[in-house]
């Protein structure tokens, strides 16, 4: 089973102590495509990169993690995004941008016949309300066909519901982007957080409603410390954190579940017990600084864990 991940990879400087902060690379749907990889799950990772140094550095670490990088493009005479990120006291993270002209947001306009046909033929594909904001219209339009042939070939839709404002023209705007690709979702990982800023939900329950009513099956809503709420073939499941924790960094928690969920339902394992191996790995990265934590830290037997 091949997954392909889409979105963007950003140089990340994330703050250690005080003023200083730590050069790392970074992205949503990167970060889960990382840890897919090392849970075992042959991932791809599916962007657009310069040819610069920075961009080659990013290549050879996700080489190095056993991403493949075939379908990654690169463009002349560009540079990737950057972003930074401040913590508080209790571990939230806030972010800054320089990625306007990112060459990961033409993608879907430099792709030709050829990688969208590869595209689509991979098992899972994968992508995030964050890699919708990076593309134009025609962009979009080009990835819900390429979404739309890819489950005709048998292929599963996995969405984030990340919702990042900055990204965005306006609520509305994202709104309508978000509504036009769930007919296209199997599954769907939202953040009941991402969901109230920007549809308004009331609680998780309303957010699960919009997502059956669009046609998805699948739907885990992420509460954070209160764990997710799921919903797949009409049965509803309240999976609490196996462990009460005090966050250094929260960077990257929501995709380390993804990834975690994701990789114990494509060993076929059921909603319940996927959930559980997405706490785990969320867990371990939350206790530590940045989006992606040491080869060494992550924990052992995720997809073999038992509700025990």
């Amino acid at each position: 089973m091949k997954v392909a991940c889409i979105g963007e990879c950003m140089v990340e400087f994330a703050q250690e102590d005080g003023s200083l902060f730590r050069r790392g690379f970074g992205g949503d749907t990167l970060n889960t495509a990382l840890y897919l990889a090392r849970l075992g799950v042959p991932t791809s990772y599916v962007t657009a990169l310069g040819d610069d140094p920075l961009s080659a550095m990013m290549l050879a670490a996700w080489q190095a993690e056993g991403i493949d990088t075939s379908e990654v493009l690169k463009v002349e005479g560009r540079v990737p995004g950057l972003y930074m990120i401040e913590r508080d006291a209790k571990g939230e993270r806030s972010f800054l941008y320089w990625r306007d002209r990112a060459p990961a947001r033409e993608l879907f306009d430099r792709a030709d016949r050829d990688m969208l046909d590869r595209l689509s033929r991979f098992d899972w594909i994968y992508l995030s309300g964050i890699s919708l904001s990076l593309y134009g219209e025609t962009g979009k339009a080009k990835l819900r066909e390429l979404l739309t042939v890819a489950r005709k070939r048998g292929a599963r839709v996995v969405f984030d519901g990340n919702y990042r404002p900055r990204g965005w023209a306006s609520r509305e705007v994202a709104q309508r982007a978000f509504r036009a690709v769930l007919p296209l979702v199997d599954i769907a990982l939202p953040t009941l957080e991402d969901e109230q800023m920007l549809f308004g939900d009331a609680d998780a329950s309303v957010s699960l409603r919009r997502f059956k009513d669009a046609g998805v099956n699948e739907v885990v809503v992420k509460r954070g410390a209160r764990g997710c709420l799921i919903h797949a073939d009409g049965v509803l499941v309240d999976i609490a954190p196996p462990a009460v924790l005090k966050p250094i960094d929260t960077t990257a928690a929501g995709d380390s579940f993804n990834a975690g969920y994701l990789a114990a339902r494509i060993h076929g394992a059921p909603p319940r017990k996927a959930a559980l191996a997405g706490h785990r790995l969320a867990g371990a990265v939350i206790m530590a600084p940045g989006a992606v934590i040491p080869a060494t830290a992550m924990p052992r037997d995720i997809l073999t864990m038992s509700e025990a």
